[in-house]
């Protein structure tokens, strides 16, 4: 395979991988629009990325928990 057909073959990848990521994008955008009535997007989505760096903190939540309470209103 010359060194062509492999940036060729690369770049078609890339490419199709590019708009999938597109896609999905798209469809993340067009899920929001269609809850944004129904509930409080942007407050569940906080709560979602709340709920994972809570659950990558195993045992340390506790701490996290009561380092929040220290931080909760300084933060601007």
């Amino acid at each position: 395979m010359t060194a062509q057909t492999v940036v060729t073959e690369f770049i078609e990848k890339l490419t199709s991988i590019e708009s999938e990521l597109q896609l999905l994008k798209d469809d993340r955008k067009e899920l929001l629009e269609e809850y944004k009535d129904r509930i409080n997007t942007k407050a569940l989505l906080a709560a979602i990325r709340i709920a994972k760096i809570r659950a990558k903190l195993g045992d340390d939540v506790a701490d996290c928990d009561s380092y929040l309470d220290e931080v909760d209103g300084r933060l601007d």
